[in-house]
């Protein structure tokens, strides 16, 4: 059996005012058997996910969760949760019988959980089940059967593995079935700790060696004074450990064999080893699922790509991840059935399991290719860029500066997806309900039509135009596609009145060996001045395909923006400009509005 839905209600941030509809959740998350991940910015709700988990279903720790004023929506005084389990063999169903439902002729298990909070003193309902709106109580030893594993962020694995009175790792080792006592019957090693403890005793009370025995040295001693303290009828006993399994469990650490001198990311790896084996036991009719806060803890990226995939490739286990990283939603394969990503978005949460966006087959298989770290980041983006190259990345966040925005402070991404696949990118952030993510995303192509003879053809370029408007026909009104007005970025640079000297500029630093490329005296004019006739020439040249001497964009882009970011240097740019008009727009469209007077 496994998790596969979550409801909330009024809880933390996804909530609203007014009294609650029982058909209408604030948040309905999906879940799969296998891996899912979620992914979001900071206070995107996913801890709030996990928490309502374990309120509901409680942990195999013993942790003291209860909910707080700050579980409730603001100004509420009631919240409630749904969890839905799925999945269950005839075995599993049968610790449930009266609570279950049917659902294509297959049981599953709908819990309830209520609280509510009146003059600032919380009351909780028990946990319930079934299928009515207020289901029935769930018994203590159903509840049992769907304890979860949880794995709290910035774990300190060395404390969960050392020895200790309910120590994590005793908890781990009576959980298994190798270390579960029989009624009537000693467990094989309380017969070993029995036999230790006998052979130690033996030694304290050794009376050899007459008045310097180690019985007269130590033990008699002791008794002497405890005599004094009490009376004679109290003597001493010594024992390794008392003989029950769980004082005996509760003895033991794990540790890696012979290195003494290990990091955190070490034992950290370590103790999910650990939680492993307790939730990896075939036969056991339970929840085997975990819940892993932020997988990355303490973890170098190799490591986290190490982890991931070997999570990835793992059976009968349901894993629920947060993370923050992009190495972690790099490595995850969207073809696997089993991998289930969720981008928490506002008070939205987005599947991009097949079937949930415009992604396609073929896009999921670029993608576990070409989603690399660095393009990961669009996960974690408040707004983002989709670009074909160097120049684009480079250059972008140098104009928006110069109208005011500030990419890192904003947030937002400039994804340089190395072609012109940005659709495949852009299918991520296109829900097929039509639902927005509240992440604007601009995906800037340029237009591909090169002149003949210097001069271009207009119908060619419409028909161009047209073709590639055609793929971003279903797109909603957070995606969009800004393309070139005329050919390429460079060449729209050096045909904008606002960027023309400036690009110009750029290229005779570049390419300071090429004289139609610099500034020359003019008869009649004091300064020097660029030749635009010769210099258009040689750039439509060095820019088309097949070139013995290739443009290098790459530079220019590098020497453009150095330029641009003189403090010095003043243009205006307009979405009137006929040429850098689809820039200006994509940065007004992807970036929040400057108040007036900014």
């Amino acid at each position: 059996m496994y998790l596969s839905t979550l409801k909330l209600w009024n809880f933390r941030k996804f909530g609203q005012p007014g009294e609650i509809n029982i058909k209408e959740p604030h948040l309905c998350a999906k879940f799969k058997p296998g891996l899912n991940v979620l992914v979001g910015e900071n206070d995107s709700g996913k801890t709030a996910i996990i928490d309502a988990i374990k309120l509901v279903l409680k942990t195999h720790a013993y942790d003291w969760i209860h909910p707080t004023n700050e579980d409730f929506y603001d100004g509420a005084s009631i919240f409630r949760i749904e969890l839905e389990v799925d999945g269950l063999t005839d075995n599993e169903a049968s610790h449930f019988v009266e609570w279950l439902g049917w659902r294509d002729d297959k049981p599953y298990l709908r819990i309830i959980y209520q609280s509510r909070i009146k003059d600032g003193v919380i009351f909780s309902s028990d946990v319930k089940a079934g299928q009515s709106d207020d289901g029935i109580q769930l018994s203590l030893e159903a509840r049992e059967y769907l304890k979860t594993t949880y794995l709290r962020p910035l774990r300190d694995a060395n404390n969960e593995l050392t020895a200790g009175k309910n120590s994590r790792i005793s908890q781990i080792l009576k959980g298994h079935s190798l270390l579960q006592k029989v009624d009537g019957l000693q467990h094989p090693l309380e017969t070993i700790a029995e036999t230790s403890n006998e052979a130690i005793k033996d030694w304290f009370f050794s009376e050899e060696g007459g008045v310097a025995s180690n019985k007269s040295l130590i033990i008699d001693v002791v008794d002497g004074f405890l005599h004094s303290f009490i009376n004679d009828g109290f003597s001493t006993d010594i024992k390794l450990v008392p003989g029950d399994i769980k004082t005996i469990l509760e003895k033991l650490s794990l540790e890696i064999s012979e290195d003494k001198h290990l990091g955190l990311g070490t034992m950290n790896r370590l103790y999910m080893a650990a939680e492993l084996l307790h939730l990896k036991q075939p036969g056991k009719d339970k929840l085997n699922l975990c819940m892993i806060e932020e997988l990355e803890a303490h973890l170098h990226p190799q490591s986290q790509l190490k982890v991931i995939s070997s999570l990835q490739a793992l059976n009968g286990i349901q894993f629920l991840l947060t993370t923050h990283s992009p190495n972690i939603t790099s490595k995850l394969r969207f073809s696997n059935p089993g991998v289930n990503l969720l981008m928490c978005k506002g008070v939205s949460i987005f599947s991009l399991s097949e079937g949930e966006t415009k992604l396609t087959k073929a896009d999921y298989s670029y993608l576990e290719t070409f989603l690399d770290v660095t393009r990961s980041s669009l996960f974690f983006s408040n707004g983002l860029f989709l670009v074909e190259g160097w120049a684009e990345e480079i250059i972008l966040p140098a104009l928006a500066l110069k109208m005011g925005h500030d990419f890192t402070k904003e947030e937002i991404s400039v994804i340089n997806v190395g072609s012109t696949a940005y659709l495949r990118f852009a299918h991520i952030f296109m829900p097929v309900t039509g639902q927005l993510m509240g992440v604007k995303v601009a995906a800037i192509t340029d237009l591909d039509v090169q002149p003949k003879d210097g001069v271009f053809d207009a119908e060619k370029e419409s028909e161009k135009k047209a073709r590639k408007e055609s793929n971003f026909a279903d797109a909603n009104d957070e995606v969009k596609l800004f393309i070139a007005n005329q050919w390429t970025l460079e060449w729209c640079l050096f045909s904008s009145p606002a960027t023309k000297t400036l690009f110009m500029d750029a290229v005779a630093t570049v390419y300071p060996g090429i004289v139609v490329f610099q500034k020359k005296r003019v008869e009649g004019c004091d300064d020097l001045r660029y030749d635009e006739g010769a210099f258009k020439s040689k750039l439509i040249e060095k820019l088309l395909p097949g070139s013995s001497s290739p443009f290098d964009k790459v530079r220019v882009a590098y020497a453009f923006a150095h330029i641009l970011s003189d403090k010095d240097v003043n243009i205006e740019l307009s979405e009137e400009d006929a040429y850098i008009s689809y820039l200006v727009k994509a940065i007004n469209h992807v970036c929040p509005a400057i108040p007036d007077g900014d």
